[in-house]
């Protein structure tokens, strides 16, 4: 019986059109309501051989609550960047996180998400197929949606598991899409977001030079890009790079990573620090707002935490 209810809401957001692929269609902007869109990350199950090293801390409960409190808000769309479950080569990892995907689906609320390094690990191919079966519209080698005039760009940034031919499909179509959005007047906005970050303090994951080379010039060039969003460390961490801002949001409940701020790497949210939080971002006319949620110590709820305005960079003609 359950099941058939779940279809039959499925049907009805289908005939809505409030479910598919949100690249195809535009989601309507109340001027004193505008959607919500959703980033998390980092959502996996810690793995035994992780708390040798780092704390636990009912992990698994704060992913659960995530979703809750997701869901409960009912986002235009929600983007996962990564490492969504602990192996997700194997079917018993993914029974939690398929429940939460099967209540977004039930409350109609569309769904994305790019390859981590844990959706290739221990057995990569099967990883990515049992990753691919949850969010068919992935593509490995980069992919966008675009949400109330905000186009989100996915890209993989497992650079050691791309084939050259891969890689530089990649690269391709990351400069081809960038170059068609910055021209494209219905775009007002352009987010950019991987797994791993190109800066990070975290003491195990650290930064990615590859991401800094491959990802973070575009980005930085385009006329409309206004923030980059990464995971893999499991922190909130904030940095500028030539005016423009980049957010580390890996709290989705893997075990929290110890931060090194010695360098010269300096976070701009150095007293914002929860172990458990994902990101809200909406569009108004002139700006972006986007605000980090995070979940209270005593577990008791989430409140509102790290506040951003983003100003358009490109004016409307």
């Amino acid at each position: 019986m359950a099941a058939l209810l779940v279809a039959l809401s499925l049907m009805l957001c289908i005939a809505n059109g409030s479910f598919g692929n949100a690249a195809s269609k535009s989601f309507p902007s109340p001027a004193n309501d505008p959607p919500e869109i959703i980033f998390a990350s980092d959502t996996q199950q810690p793995i035994w051989v992780e708390t040798l090293f780092l704390k636990e801390n009912q992990n698994e409960k704060a992913t659960g609550m995530i979703f809750n409190d997701i869901i409960s808000r009912n986002p235009a769309a929600l983007f996962l960047l990564g490492d969504v479950v602990s192996k997700s080569c194997r079917e018993a990892c993914w029974k939690n996180m398929d429940d939460h995907l099967a209540e977004c689906k039930n409350q109609c609320i569309p769904y994305y998400a790019q390859l981590g390094n844990h959706e290739y690990l221990f057995n990569a191919k099967t990883g990515a197929q049992n990753f691919q079966t949850r969010f068919p519209e992935s593509v490995d080698t980069g992919y966008f949606e675009v949400v109330d005039s905000i186009a989100v760009i996915l890209l993989n940034s497992n650079f050691t598991k791309l084939t050259k031919t891969q890689f530089s499909a990649q690269q391709k179509f990351y400069e081809k899409t960038i170059d068609a959005l910055d021209a494209d007047p219905a775009v007002q906005f352009i987010i950019v977001a991987c797994h791993h970050s190109p800066y990070s303090n975290s003491k195990i994951v650290g930064s990615s030079e590859s991401v800094q080379q491959n990802f973070v010039p575009l980005f930085i060039k385009s006329k409309k890009c206004s923030l980059f969003i990464s995971g893999h460390s499991h922190n909130f961490e904030y940095f500028k790079k030539e005016s423009k801002d980049f957010l580390v949001i890996g709290g989705g409940g893997g075990l929290h990573q110890p931060l090194d701020n010695s360098d010269d790497l300096i976070d701009l949210a150095p007293d914002y620090k929860p172990m458990f939080h994902y990101l809200t971002v909406k569009r108004f006319p002139d700006h972006l707002q986007v605000m980090s949620r995070r979940l209270t110590d005593d577990f008791s709820g989430f409140e509102d935490g790290f506040l951003l305005d983003l100003p358009k960079l490109v004016a409307s003609k």
